[in-house]
């Protein structure tokens, strides 16, 4: 009975004699090396399609912020409007932006006239002296009158030309004589001179 206990024990649970003769606990653990092997073996490649779709999403956003469009200046040139061909139209003037056209005032010396003059040499024949009258037909005074006498020879040909400021006043509407002014120095073949004004200020 004995005999047919432990024969029971040892068929009849398999496992259990397995496990009390050792037999078990080898057959699981190389179950168990062969399954760690096995996933060792999966595991890059679980790790690499884990990664994938973030690899994927930063390259998608890396080429993203490549490609994002670069605004450039343009320069717009504007065309010149067409000119027209038409009739001329005179502009319209508006007192309120445009200046007021004043006349061009005649200048002092326009009003002066030489009424006579004449000249003759002196120190030795080679200083010339004139003697002449103005008339002012301004309405003002004038002074610093300034006169230009214009010296040739007998044929009529040019040899030097001298001026004179008078320093006077000629008052409006009058006459005034100058005797004997010194214009300078001349060559001793003068022999005509011809005095006109060339400028004048109010007094």
């Amino acid at each position: 009975m004995t005999d047919s206990f432990l024969h029971i024990d040892s068929t009849g649970l398999p496992g259990q004699a397995n496990l009390a003769g050792g037999h078990f606990s080898g057959s699981a653990g190389k179950i168990t090396l062969s399954n760690l092997r096995t996933a060792i073996g999966w595991l890059p490649i679980v790790v690499i399609l884990a990664a994938a779709p973030s690899l994927l999403l930063t390259n998608l956003a890396r080429k993203a912020t490549v490609t994002k469009p670069v605004h450039t200046a343009t320069a717009v040139v504007r065309s010149a409007p067409t000119a027209t061909v038409g009739l001329f139209r005179e502009p319209s003037f508006d007192p309120l932006t445009s200046e007021a056209i004043t006349p061009e005032q005649p200048a002092p010396v326009d009003g002066l006239k030489i009424s006579s003059q004449s000249w003759r040499r002196g120190g030795l024949g080679s200083n010339a002296f004139v003697t002449m009258t103005l008339r002012n037909t301004n309405d003002y005074a004038t002074r610093d009158v300034e006169m230009s006498c214009a010296f040739a020879r007998p044929d009529g040909s040019h040899l030097t030309d001298r001026t004179r400021l008078i320093h006077d006043t000629i008052s409006p509407k009058s006459r005034k004589t100058f005797v004997r002014m010194h214009v300078g120095f001349v060559n001793v073949n003068a022999a005509k001179a011809k005095c006109s004004l060339v400028a004048a200020s109010h007094a």
